[in-house]
């Protein structure tokens, strides 16, 4: 596999195809970031809010990898290292207003909370469909179908937990969610982290 294209996937970086898929998720994600957003000010849902953030942060991140697709394989697995570093502190964020909330949130929209995340989940399945062919690419490109594959199971779980506070009525099971979400990106970071760190000790693309 040359640095400039995924060839187990026959597509190489600089392909417009590639390009134009990418665009069409950041597209994907910019729309659901401001939807979230509104949606977690409604309903008082730490996991929407938690999961707008990721929207945006996915958003962002898949901007640096159609930055870097014609870019060297070191500078690929570097933007891929600073990718990974933003998912870990993404998973940070997540646990501290978890706790915060744990001491003085309040009891979520159960309603809101289960169709917005029923909305975000196919807005992400459609990105994963898209995506697909990437999982086996360079860290770059692999780490944007990680981001899209953690976000469909995140939207899993919103919903799940939105039932869980209808039949409790009580804020734990979104916060439960949240800490998951929390664990869920640790875990991908660092699975990107290796895969980069491989790539630029050996100067070829490499797999998690």
């Amino acid at each position: 596999m040359s640095a400039g294209c995924c060839n187990d996937n026959g597509l190489p970086a600089e392909k417009p195809e590639v390009r134009r898929i990418l665009l069409l998720v950041i597209a994907i994600n910019a729309v659901m970031f401001v939807v979230e957003v509104f949606a977690s000010m409604q309903s008082g849902s730490l996991a929407l809010l938690s999961d707008s953030l990721d929207f945006a942060g996915d958003a962002a991140t898949y901007g640096i990898s159609l930055a870097v697709l014609s870019a060297s394989l070191r500078t690929r697995s570097w933007a891929a290292i600073v990718k990974a570093g933003s998912m870990a502190l993404f998973g940070i964020w997540i646990l501290a207003a978890a706790v915060r909330a744990a001491i003085i949130g309040d009891v979520p929209d159960a309603t809101t909370m289960s169709a917005v995340g029923g909305l975000a989940l196919a807005a992400n399945l459609i990105s994963v469909l898209f995506l697909l062919r990437f999982r086996s690419g360079d860290a770059n490109l692999r780490s944007v179908w990680l981001c899209s594959r953690n976000d469909a199971i995140n939207n899993v779980a919103v919903i799940l937990a939105g039932a869980g506070v209808f039949a409790s009525a009580s804020r734990w099971p979104d916060l439960a969610v949240a800490s998951i979400m929390a664990l869920l990106a640790f875990w991908s970071a660092v699975s990107v982290l290796r895969q980069a760190r491989h790539e630029l000790r050996h100067g070829v693309p490499g797999h998690a």
